[in-house]
């Protein structure tokens, strides 16, 4: 976009990290609620991407009207720039990369997914 890498950008991916990693910790911490109540592993990652898309949604959109703001100022056109970016982008990643990455990391742990992988693998 023709703007510097600042030390205003790092802020703004500094903040960013913290969004995203608070996203991604309740995501996951929906999924092991639903586990916990004995809800199968992948209804129980489909039903947090589900409940949490809102507020992720809600974050991301906040972050990019609060950076519209200074986008339009010489030094603080770098974090706007990477706030903006960067929430698109972490927004992205936490609802499908994330969930995504939990299920196949997990889904050797719970019954119900080997029986799933064993009738499909017949």
């Amino acid at each position: 976009m023709g703007a510097f890498f600042t030390a205003t950008s790092m802020i703004g991916m500094i903040a960013l990290a913290g969004i995203m990693v608070r996203n991604a910790i309740l995501l996951i911490d929906f999924i092991n609620l639903r586990l916990a109540e004995g809800v199968p592993l992948k209804e129980a990652v489909i039903e947090a991407g589900a409940v949490r898309t809102t507020p992720i949604l809600l974050t991301a959109g906040t972050v990019v009207i609060g950076a519209v703001v200074i986008l339009f100022d010489p030094i603080f056109q770098g974090l706007a720039i990477s706030l903006m970016g960067g929430s698109i982008a972490s927004t992205f990643l936490t609802l499908v990369i994330v969930p995504l990455i939990y299920y196949m990391t997990e889904k050797k742990k719970y019954p119900e997914v080997k029986e799933e992988l064993e009738v499909s693998n017949e």
